[in-house]
């Protein structure tokens, strides 16, 4: 196998849970060019990464954009190896534009590990759906040989994320012991979020034991954070502020991270930082918990709803 591409293209909390997988991949096949396909947030990230020799967007292309399309279904067919680890149904077309593209050209046909049942390496395991993301990933290698049984080394995004943190929030570091609280979550689900003032709350208990709220997310959660240091005037706002390395450092260095089921509370776990992570009847901690380093690294809390989740239990699970 010469050329490989990998499709992952996202959320962040997906993406960082393939990070053991992209590691897998390359360790099996050293010397191919591997290429890795997702969309425009995460690039730069994937590029400090030693997994990949080529990194490219993926522009998700309407179903009308004909010509876009087809030459997509050329460039995905131009591959030996494909490892589908995103699954989705837009994933699913690009198998069937590449499969269709090579009959027209009478070409080889690529070998595929995804959930397609014409595919070579089929994902056939009739419980998929039901499995963690890690689980599933590991058993979809599983069938196309390659095994998945350590974690993966992010010293290279520990490295990255302490640089470009100290060249932005330097006094951050210096004035440590200091906690993470990421009160967002997806836009179309609110269910998934903790009511703001309760992470305010929290926010004045730790700032009087010495440990300093830093309030992170995208620039769409800026509001949370306006919400959270006006009840707690020593929290810190770093909301849309933060690059996904720079975020990857400030979590390597923190005293811990609580936040919500979102992909900032998977960045945290994956780089060794203490996390505690609130889960509502929107998803289910089998399914969606963050994967750590070490034993006892993530608790989670799980409330049907979470307006009835006080934050007396969420101050007594960070002990």
């Amino acid at each position: 196998m010469q050329r490989i591409l990998i499709i992952r293209l996202g959320a962040l909390g997906d993406f960082v849970q393939s990070f053991a997988p992209f590691q897998a991949i390359r360790a099996a096949y050293p010397h191919a060019h591997i290429t890795l396909r997702t969309t425009r947030p995460f690039v730069a990230l994937a590029r400090l990464s030693p997994w990949f020799n080529t990194v490219e967007e993926d522009t998700r292309p309407t179903w009308r954009e004909w010509r876009s399309l087809i030459l997509l279904g050329k460039h995905l067919g131009d591959y030996d190896l494909v490892f589908d680890l995103q699954t989705s149904c837009r994933t699913a077309r690009y198998f069937w534009l590449a499969y269709w593209m090579r009959c027209l050209s009478y070409g080889k046909k690529s070998l595929w590990s995804t959930h397609v049942r014409r595919a070579a390496l089929y994902h056939a395991n009739p419980q998929r759906n039901e499995m963690h993301t890690y689980a599933r990933q590991r058993d979809q290698l599983r069938i196309a040989g390659i095994s998945l049984n350590t974690l993966p080394d992010i010293s290279w995004l520990h490295c990255h994320g302490v640089h470009d943190l100290k060249k932005s929030y330097f006094d951050i570091i210096l004035t440590k012991p200091y906690v993470l609280l990421v009160p967002g979550a997806s836009l179309h689900r609110p269910a998934k979020r903790w009511p703001v003032h309760g992470y305010a709350k929290v926010a004045q208990i730790l700032a009087t034991r010495g440990i300093r709220p830093v309030v992170v997310g995208t620039k769409n959660e800026r509001s949370l954070a306006v919400d959270i240091c006006s009840i707690c005037p020593s929290a810190l706002d770093l909301t849309g502020k933060t690059s996904l390395s720079e975020l990857a450092g400030l979590a390597s260095c923190a005293w811990g991270a609580i936040g919500n089921d979102t992909g900032p509370m998977h960045l945290a776990a994956a780089m060794g930082c203490r996390c505690l992570v609130l889960f509502s009847a929107e998803s289910a901690p089998f399914l969606t918990v963050p994967m750590g380093q070490f034993p006892q690294q993530i608790r989670s809390l799980w409330v049907y709803d979470l307006s009835l989740l006080s934050v007396s239990k969420v101050v007594s699970a960070l002990w």
